[in-house]
């Protein structure tokens, strides 16, 4: 089959629509056009039901009961909802936020507005593989904790942090906890009871499913959660979250959740072998290549890797026909080295040199194949030009 260009490996951005996912959105779009909050004829409970049935697809992807699940309009307002939400409803216990150096930008801002308030927020640094440990989120707990923040799966690196040590370490010390699970949902398994979770956030389009529409799960038993509202008007969500829901998104998120849940192991295995395949490729093509995060635990679908002595902006303009996403850029318009290897102690030259290729459904083996051979080309013109790889040649050499 011959190959299709351009090639897109940057599903940690965003996934494509999976075509069964706009199928079954395509009729709430127009015929069932109804709001799910008109109870008082057929439209309504149409839209209605089908928001019910998308709850339970959601619930079931992550052990959760459908109740549990508020429809937000994705994860960046669902980090926002539990932990400004939480540290508003918390505030007589406590003030103090423990997250991590490694978040995404969604729960390192939320938590640097709560700072400029009155929350204390202890950052942790993590390792050099980008993973927070159970014991440093253990130190870091005081009596005036209220919340815990930490990611499941790394955007940048793809590290996975052992989510469910922490939760257990924030049940014993009587703290809630929220993953921001936007990356591992619908890749690895996720159960919130037995990982202690009380907060979980996910995003449809990173599970092949509609942009602007995710979930945050929150806990409603043993003992039930509640957080203050960040959105007035209406009382839509168990009060969490006002607003008319988007009912083709939240068809779109149900359909997606019941799709990865069902084939997550089988892709889970494919892309782990083509994730090896692509970086092995390139580090036997190439020398002085780094891979970022850790080795094992770490998504099946990414591989962020270093490339000494050449720039990673002027790399990706070498392969403009493969679709990847810069490590050193935190976003679009900044060439600053990314907060996430910084905070693992990857140099700045290091980080301005690293490309994460992220891997997904639509990935082939011959798309890897042809990674691979472009990738070692460009790398080898660029430092062609360089005079730093020369003399570190000549280094190796002696």
């Amino acid at each position: 089959m011959a190959l299709s260009l351009p090639i897109y490996m940057d599903h940690n951005a965003t996934t494509p629509i999976d075509p069964r996912v706009l199928e079954v959105m395509m009729p709430y779009l127009t015929e069932h056009f109804g709001n799910a909050a008109s109870r008082n004829h057929s439209f309504g409970w149409k839209a209605d039901a089908a928001v019910d049935k998308a709850r339970q697809q959601v619930a079931n992807l992550i052990g959760a009961l459908p109740k549990d699940i508020v429809f937000t309009s994705g994860a960046t307002e669902s980090n926002n909802l539990a932990i400004k939400g939480a540290a508003q409803m918390c505030r007589r216990k406590g003030n103090h936020i423990v997250t991590s150096l490694m978040e995404h930008k969604a729960v390192i801002d939320p938590c640097r507005r709560l700072e400029e308030a009155d929350c204390q927020v202890t950052w942790l640094k993590g390792d050099g593989y980008g993973r927070v440990s159970p014991k440093e989120v253990d130190r870091a707990v005081t009596d005036k904790t209220i919340l815990i923040s930490i990611m499941a799966a790394n955007n940048e690196v793809g590290t996975l942090n052992p989510i469910a040590q922490i939760g257990k370490v924030a049940r014993r010390r009587g703290v809630l906890f929220h993953t921001d699970a936007t990356q591992a949902a619908g890749r690895i398994p996720i159960d919130i009871d037995a990982m202690c979770i009380d907060l979980l956030s996910l995003s449809a389009h990173k599970i092949c499913g509609p942009k602007g529409v995710g979930c945050l799960y929150v806990r409603r038993r043993g003992p039930p959660v509640h957080l203050t509202c960040q959105i007035d008007g209406g009382g839509h969500e168990r009060g969490m979250r006002s607003g008319t829901l988007n009912v083709p998104g939240v068809v779109g998120l149900g359909a997606a959740a019941e799709i990865v849940g069902c084939e997550m192991t089988d892709q889970a295995g494919r892309l782990t072998a083509l994730r090896d395949r692509l970086t092995r490729g390139i580090m036997d093509g190439l020398d002085f290549v780094t891979l970022n995060g850790h080795p094992a635990h770490r998504l099946p679908n990414t591989a962020n890797l270093s490339f000494a002595y050449v720039e990673g902006e002027a790399l990706m303009m070498k392969i403009k026909d493969i679709a990847v996403s810069s490590g050193s850029a935190c976003t679009s318009t900044s060439l600053e080295p990314g907060h996430v290897l910084r905070a693992m102690g990857v140099s700045d030259a290091m980080a301005q040199s690293s490309i994460r290729f992220s891997l997904g459904r639509t990935t082939t083996s011959q798309e890897v194949d042809y990674v691979i051979d472009q990738v070692i080309k460009a790398v080898g013109e660029l430092r062609e030009l360089s005079p730093l790889y020369e003399l570190a040649m000549e280094q190796a050499r002696e």
